[in-house]
């Protein structure tokens, strides 16, 4: 479904070259749930700039659902971002003069759907994550998690291909981050791929598989016992 081979990024300016991404190669199969880890500076917010076609790639080749997206112009990624991508950000980025259905519903504005079909579907994905009773009010009238749960009911609206999750749960306590990723993994039992950014090693654990990125490289991390967790998580220090 996902596919990058020997992908660079390298950011350029008049005195500095960075190299973000070296030859990285990963794939995601449709249906997983994908944890991709690292220390801050190894890549993780690059690859998932390129993988929700952000940005597009220096070198290199990224395949989604077969077609090599590494090249498309702007407008080509736009499209094909809004059609197959949604995005889970670790502040919400919930729009706060709008209502909970009206900040689910600004993506589907771009689709050319009726005003009646929008409003269906916004109501069925407020009801999917819990907040169906709720889509009055403001995004402020929340707690961080019922937030979150309106950003994947917004991510989730456009049907999309997967989901690309940036520390979902980084801005909130650990009895609403257990509510957020109980509801990531429902979703994703229910069929839709994830890709998910942690630093949490918990978390991380609790992924079908884990994809280690440093020094803009991946490699598969091997299956942990929850003993060995802790060990782990020593290479995700900063």
């Amino acid at each position: 479904m996902l596919k990058m081979s020997q992908i660079t990024k390298v950011y350029r300016t008049e005195l500095v070259e960075t190299h973000a991404l070296q030859g990285l190669d990963l794939h995601v199969e449709e249906g997983e749930f994908v944890a991709i880890t690292g220390p801050s500076g190894s890549g993780k917010t690059t690859f998932l700039n390129i993988a929700g076609l952000l940005e597009s790639p220096t070198s290199g080749a990224y395949l989604l659902d077969g077609e090599d997206v590494s090249r498309l112009n702007d407008r080509a990624r736009s499209r094909i971002r809004n059609e197959k991508v949604g995005f889970i950000f670790q502040s919400f980025n919930l729009i706060p003069d709008l209502n909970l259905a009206d900040n689910v519903d600004v993506p589907l504005r771009y689709r050319g759907w009726s005003a009646a079909r929008r409003r269906d579907i916004v109501g069925k994905m407020l009801d999917r994550v819990g907040l169906g009773a709720r889509h009055n009010y403001l995004p402020s009238q929340l707690s961080g998690g019922q937030q979150q749960r309106v950003a994947i009911a917004r991510a989730l609206a456009g049907q999309p291909r997967f989901l690309l999750a940036d520390e979902p749960t980084g801005n909130l306590d650990s009895e609403m981050a257990e509510a957020v990723m109980g509801l990531l993994e429902t979703i994703n039992e229910q069929g839709t791929t994830i890709v998910m950014v942690t630093h949490d090693p918990d978390l991380a654990h609790r992924a079908h598989r884990n994809i280690h990125i440093l020094d803009g490289q991946a490699s598969d991390v091997p299956d942990l016992a929850p003993g060995n967790v802790m060990q782990f998580s020593e290479s995700l220090r900063v």
